[in-house]
């Protein structure tokens, strides 16, 4: 026989485009249409439904950016459709290829229930089905003309991510407002055709079952009257009998679908919007929920589920009602869906405690996956956390956006830094927006890794990002495909079900040791500064916070603010997600950051001052408050009391120019260029810095990536750098311990204040920079004289290590990396520290002098400056300090990393101030000391082996003891740990490497 696939496949796609699928709706008439434009932000539904209304035609241009505009719809079904299917066909102007990303709708009866979003995908609303003809038809539509910021064309910069500058100019053509009858039969037949011509698509060219599926489709074409395609599509529809029936062979691939919409808590829109989507979103699936019996729907995020709640009762019931009969499914137990490499420790930590907390108080649901398809890498400290919220699971699917390197695995178990193990899925679709699509399900099957030994992988299937969710067609298209030869079968299930039988299939999958590094969107690490300092600004001051309330409330009887920390946590958690904090989102959503980080500032400084002042008492004793996990100049972490001075710091001139610092432990000399040209450790009789190789050097990259102007850092940024080496002016400070430096460079001037303190083994670096660049990239360098193959980089509950060497693929695509409060590089019997008190970015490398000696430089990334999807990204002034501790070890690594990040706080009281708990060893950090969320009084206490060794410590209780609980991350007892040994108010604990533990401790 003549090959002839391409003319039959050729015919299949001009017969569906262009006959089939105009036939779904064969009959329409054009619907009333009036609008009514909200002024400023949106309005509440009562509102948008009173209003009056002006006429508008189709056709006519709509929507100014970020505008609201209620349309109401009218009209009546034509008496000659009775007994037909008849759905309203409202399209706002969409662009079918965005969904998500534009003009979105949510369509509303007069009464103000909600009926089904629109979008681009999904445009139809059923009017009924049979229709007796007559009725009348009234809906209203609000509206959101979100403007397109990422086009065809991606990356250009625009004002029009922030509605101060985007203008008023209309973004939408309004296309049409019809009633239109609904034939079901070309439906199906258009589904049908969709799944074998994709299917056929896929299959090798000389396999029988492809050839069966062509003369099939060839049939079903000759049977289509085209002339009268809604007369002839079940005639059509029968050709196709045989071949949709024919089962999948035994061994296929198992695709486990979970309805999903991806939608992005903020991202090319801002906070506020994302509400209204998530809203649209969810009237769609619990709409679909109760036409489709099979389909199961997922949704992570508890903050989106929260703003349902709050702002859309009437969708909160239907969500309600389809969550208690297990179809609407609570997923991933965070709050949202964050990054994980920056937040801290705790904030980490409280992302599952409150996600997890509202599904079980709204539900009694408990979640045991962590649900993060978006998340851009995963930070070593992950699982432990996972495990100690009591779930089980991870599922991602970034990791396949890896530019060099493809993950091996997609089913392994990942283990962290302290040995924790969670059985973690990629799914092999490499997609979260999964549409059902033949090419998709056959790209999982050919991608799965794990092949031979499991052969179940997930889907999560809907339009995403922006949100939509899943479609009805996708759900047609999945009934096809539940077992269709030459096709993985796929079938419905919630993330649980998949994950039980995953890991019952492959019990022992590989072990994937440390982080989980995405390589790519390595600048996420840097951009939006002033965001990524008022994360970890917030971090510390909720530390504060609930230490010193705690205290004030079991010393005093203060006032212990629940509501409000519960409040703040929360706020703060939000902008962990995963386009807020990395800085990928557009102006109005950092905008509105920087302006919510100053006021939680103001509210958690008012809570730190008043539970201190409690504590303090009336006098004039001067107070020094230690927040620190470490004793600092004799004042113990968690207390307050009056600080030991220890030595004096003298300033020279130096020898040809500049000056000499010197405190007795560190003798520091700043050239006249304002470059620390040595950095001598006096107690270890070492220098710190290579010959000739400054340290505190300010280097300038140019920064254009090839794509993804915020997100990404390409390796080629460090072919062309300038050292800022010309100084304004080097002047000595009038303390008598600092030297201070500008410098002017581009349209930017740079000022840095250097000083070392009495008795202090760290050299300060204050860096204020007035920052008006674009596309470039600035770097503060430190070169170290120390040969070391690996480097201690902190993450949550811990630190790991990651080589200085480029030996494979996999070393080298780390150029840009995540750290903490510290760095840390050490030879055997001297290290040396790099800590921060706001940055995360960073890079170490290595070089062999000519001397023989190897120089390891760390460079800190100060400030980017992308034009996409921010044009205005960090212009302006910024603060920022770090600090030198040559010859440190880990432990002063730890210490010196927390205390850059909390400095003394200072009062008059009566007298010293007892700490509420306190442990008796470096190495047992406590991370947090607050009283249980449930209000019983009870203290809670988190710690954590912070050295990398296994340690017995005594924790020591400022009050007396009735009983000592070991807890999970939401307090509740573990029931298969041991309890501690406990005499009077001493807790003896053991712990493994970086170990993570919760104590509950109850009042006697």
């Amino acid at each position: 026989m003549h090959d002839d696939r391409s003319l039959v496949e050729a015919r299949l796609k001009r017969v569906l485009d262009e006959r089939i699928r105009p036939a779904v709706y064969p009959e329409s008439v054009p619907l009333d249409v009036a609008v009514w434009h909200a002024p400023g932000e949106p309005v509440p539904v009562a509102e948008g439904l009173a209003a009056t209304p002006e006429p508008i035609a189709v056709g006519a241009r709509w929507g100014a950016p970020w505008g609201t505009s209620w349309f109401r719809v009218t009209g009546a079904v034509p008496e000659a459709w009775a007994g037909k299917t008849v759905e309203a066909l409202l399209d706002l102007g969409f662009d079918e290829n965005m969904p998500g990303f534009q003009c979105e709708g949510l369509v509303y009866r007069s009464d103000g229930t909600p009926v089904k979003g629109l979008n681009p995908r999904n445009q139809w609303v059923r009017v009924g089905a049979p229709v007796e003809g007559g009725e009348e038809v009234r809906l209203h539509i609000e509206a959101a003309s979100n403007p397109v910021i990422l086009d065809y064309h991606p990356f250009v910069p625009t004002p029009l991510g922030d509605k101060e500058t985007a203008g008023s100019e209309p973004q939408y053509t309004l296309t049409r407002m019809d009633l239109a009858v609904f034939d079901e039969e070309v439906w199906q037949l258009v589904l049908d055709l969709e799944v074998l011509g994709e299917l056929m698509a896929e299959l090798p060219v000389d396999a029988q079952r492809r050839w069966d599926v062509l003369r099939a489709v060839e049939r079903c074409l000759d049977a289509v009257d085209l002339q009268d395609v809604n007369g002839t599509a079940a005639r059509a529809r029968a050709e196709l009998t045989d071949v949709l029936a024919a089962p999948a062979v035994p061994s296929a691939h198992r695709i486990s679908a979970v309805g999903h919409a991806h939608i992005d808590s903020a991202w090319l829109w801002p906070l506020r919007e994302t509400v209204r989507k998530v809203a649209r979103t969810t009237s769609n699936m619990t709409a679909l929920l109760e036409d489709e019996p099979e389909f199961v729907f997922a949704m992570s995020q508890a903050q989106q589920w929260a703003w349902v709640k709050e702002h859309r009762p009437e969708v909160w019931a239907r969500v309600k009602k389809a969550v208690a009969e297990g179809r609407f499914v609570p997923a991933g137990g965070m709050w949202v869906e964050s990054d994980t490499n920056m937040p801290g420790s705790e904030a980490m930590a409280r992302q599952f405690v409150h996600g997890k907390r509202f599904f079980l108080d709204e539900f009694g649901i408990e979640n045991d996956e962590a649900w993060l398809p978006d998340t851009f890498g995963f930070a070593a400290g992950l699982p432990q956390i996972i495990k100690a919220a009591g779930s089980k699971y991870l599922l991602t699917q970034k990791i396949s956006w890896s530019q060099t390197n493809r993950f091996p695995h997609h089913t392994f178990r990942w283990e962290g830094i302290d040995g924790t193990r969670i059985f973690t899925h990629f799914p092999p679709v490499d997609t979260y927006n999964c549409s059902m699509k033949g090419g998709e399900l056959a790209h999982a099957e050919r991608n799965f890794k794990d092949k031979g030994v499991a052969r179940h992988s997930l889907a999560p299937t809907g339009w995403g990002d922006g949100g939509g969710g899943t479609t009805r067609e996708m759900i047609a298209k999945a009934a096809r495909l539940k077992n269709l030869e030459g096709s993985p079968t796929v079938v419905w299930e919630p993330p649980h079900t998949f994950f039980t039988k995953a890991e019952a299939e492959y019990p022992e999958p590989p072990v994937w040791v440390g982080e989980l590094y995405l390589e790519l969107h390595r600048a996420t690490l840097t951009s939006q500064a002033r965001t990524k300092q008022g994360n970890r600004r917030s971090e510390h001051l909720l530390r504060e916070a609930e230490l010193w309330a705690a205290t004030a409330a079991v010393r005093t009887g203060f006032p212990y603010p629940y509501e409000e920390l519960d409040r703040v946590w929360k706020t703060v958690l939000l902008h962990q997600f995963h386009d807020i904090l990395p800085g990928s989102s557009i102006a109005w959503v950092h905008r509105e950051a920087r302006a919510t980080y100053a006021r939680l500032a103001t509210e958690l400084n008012g809570i730190i001052e008043a539970a201190q002042r409690a504590l303090a008492g009336q006098g004039q004793v001067p107070l020094v408050f230690n927040a620190a996990p470490h004793t600092r100049s004799g004042v113990p972490a968690g207390g307050a009391g009056t600080p030991a001075t220890e030595g004096h710091t003298t300033r020279e001139d130096r020898t040809g120019g500049g000056h000499v610092l010197s405190n007795g432990h560190l003798r520091v000399e700043i050239d006249e260029r304002g470059l620390v040209v040595s950095v001598y450790d006096v107690d270890a009789d070492r220098e710190a810095l290579p010959p000739g190789q400054p340290a505190g050097l300010l280097q300038l990259h140019p920064d254009f990536p090839n794509m993804w102007d915020a997100w990404d850092v390409d390796r080629f940024y460090r072919n062309t750098v300038t050292d800022l080496t010309d100084a304004d002016a080097v002047t000595a400070g009038e303390d008598g311990q600092s030297v201070r430096i500008t410098r002017s460079f581009g349209s930017s001037k740079v000022t840095q204040v250097l000083s070392l303190a009495p008795g202090e083994r760290r050299l300060l670096i204050d860096t204020e920079v007035d920052w008006h660049e674009t596309e470039k990239f600035l770097k503060l360098a430190f070169p170290l004289d120390v040969h070391a193959e690996r480097y201690a980089s902190e993450t949550q509950f811990g630190h790991f290590h990651r080589p200085t060497h480029t030996n494979t693929s996999w070393e080298a695509a780390k150029f840009e990396a995540c750290n903490h409060r510290f760095l840390h590089l050490e030879e055997p019997g001297w290290g040396a520290a790099v800590v921060n008190d706001s940055t995360y970015g960073h890079d170490v490398t290595r070089t062999v002098r000519a001397d023989g000696g190897t120089t390891t430089t760390v460079r800190v990334s100060l400030l980017r400056a992308p034009r996409f999807p921010d044009p205005e990204t960090d212009q302006g002034v910024h603060r920022f300090r770090h600090a030198l501790v040559p010859g440190a070890g880990i432990g002063d690594a730890v210490r010196e990393g927390w205390r850059i990040n909390l400095p003394e706080r200072r009062l008059t009281g009566a007298g010293e101030v007892a700490p509420l708990v306190t442990a008796d060893r470096d190495a047992v950090v406590i991370t947090a000391v607050k009283l249980a969320d449930d209000g019983s009084g009870d203290v809670v206490v988190r710690f954590h082996e912070a050295h990398g060794g296994r340690t017995r410590a005594t924790l020591t209780a400022g009050f007396p003891l009735a009983e000592v609980t070991v807890t999970d991350l939401l307090e509740r007892p573990l029931p298969d740990a041991s309890a501690p040994a406990v005499d009077g108010e001493r807790i003896a604990v053991r712990l493994r490497p970086f170990e993570l533990v919760t104590l509950r401790l109850r009042r006697a």
